[in-house]
């Protein structure tokens, strides 16, 4: 079942106003990659990153240009924790989030731990990147901070548009199926994040069930390679519409 947003107050800070206010405490407690990422990486990275770059090397072979690098994506990327692993797969990686504060720890991330990230700020729902232009991405708690609905699936269909054929993304938002949560079906909330002086600081979300979160992805211009839930999370692996793939759903 697909619903809008319930309403919420007109002054409700934006998530990059949210998380510039909280991004230093919050990324102290932000230290290590998900294990779901970790995975995803592992499984696909090759494959994706092969095919792409076979693919964009085969489109611009006749004007003599050499094939790009492969490329990721770290949407959403907080701290920079995705994109330091990311980094080990690819080439190159853009790390792109809509909180200054966020993207400077990530600056401070990079520089400590000696990984290479372009560092963008932006909105996940019109993407400053070319079509076909990243061969892997994560897209991970994320999508559940965007409102309304239809700003939740544009930017699924950005992530489709940047995605080059042959590439594959993981995309996940919290879940009805998280143990704090009790719910069958998805609804919009705040949750508050604590700041050390006491001071809690709301933050919007949108808790999606698996057929929302299906629904979703199926108004995209995404194909689902495969879908799961874990850890109270909804999962899915994705390629760009027009790939092949075989749907595994959750």
């Amino acid at each position: 079942m697909v619903r809008d947003d319930r309403s919420l107050p007109d002054d409700a800070e934006t998530p990059h106003e949210t998380y510039d206010r909280i991004a230093e405490h919050f990324s102290s407690t932000r230290e290590y990659p998900w294990p779901e990422v970790e995975s995803f990486l592992d499984d696909y990275a090759a494959d994706a990153t092969d095919a792409a770059s076979v693919t964009m090397g085969s489109a611009e072979a006749d004007s003599e240009v050499e094939t790009p690098p492969a490329r990721g994506l770290d949407l959403g990327c907080g701290n920079g924790r995705h994109a330091e692993v990311m980094a080990e797969h690819v080439e190159s990686v853009v790390a792109l989030d809509a909180s200054r504060g966020l993207l400077e720890q990530a600056r401070e991330r990079s520089a400590k731990r000696g990984f290479s990230a372009n560092l963008v700020q932006g909105d996940a729902a019109s993407l400053p990147l070319r079509d076909d232009s990243v061969s892997l991405a994560v897209y991970v708690a994320t999508l559940h901070h965007l409102r309304p609905r239809s700003a939740r699936v544009a930017s699924l269909s950005e992530l489709a548009r940047v995605l080059a054929p042959g590439g594959r993304a993981l995309v996940s938002a919290w879940s009805v199926e998280h143990d704090r949560f009790d719910a069958t079906d998805g609804f919009d909330t705040t949750v508050d994040w604590t700041l050390p002086g006491g001071e809690p600081v709301p933050r919007y979300y949108h808790i999606y069930d698996t057929d929302e979160f299906a629904a979703d992805l199926a108004d995209s211009t995404l194909s689902v390679v495969e879908s799961f839930v874990s850890s109270g999370n909804c999962y899915a692996v994705v390629a760009p519409a027009d790939d092949p793939v075989i749907t595994d759903s959750c």
